[in-house]
């Protein structure tokens, strides 16, 4: 990157994000490095995870505190998950695509790959209902 890159992208500090997103970043001890992008993806998210939120019975809702909670944990799965598809896609050759079409496929790919992660999540929280050792798990995360 150049550095008129490097100085256009805005450093984000632990302390300016959603207390959720805090303790997610703590307790899963996020490298700095990851905190801008972390907090992109969770602005932009945001609509599609409360989508998934609000689908969810109030059951496993309960699991966590907060919508805010479970759209920390989602941002965290869909930030992780996306830095593993971006790594991957630099070896991948699209010799029969133009490059337009190499690109859309992989965003293409990208967006299934993100919504996966709200959907597991989701699934996930749906059985901590009946597993006690999940449930914990997930709430062991918020305690302050």
């Amino acid at each position: 990157m150049s550095e008129q890159a490097n100085e256009a992208v805005e450093t984000v500090k632990l302390e300016n994000l959603s207390a959720e997103l805090q303790q997610v970043i703590k307790y899963e001890q996020v490298p700095a490095e990851l905190y801008t992008m972390l907090a992109s993806v969770h602005e932009a998210a945001e609509d599609v995870v409360r989508e998934a939120w609000d689908a969810l019975p109030a059951s496993a809702q309960n699991i966590l505190d907060n919508f805010e909670q479970f759209h920390a944990l989602v941002s965290l799965s869909q930030s992780y998950a996306g830095i593993d598809f971006l790594q991957e896609c630099q070896d991948l050759k699209f010799d029969d695509m133009t490059q337009e079409q190499a690109d859309d496929y992989k965003a293409t790919l990208l967006d299934k790959l993100l919504f996966n992660c709200v959907k597991d999540l989701a699934k996930q929280l749906k059985q901590a209902r009946m597993k006690p050792a999940m449930k914990r798990e997930f709430r062991e995360i918020f305690q302050k």
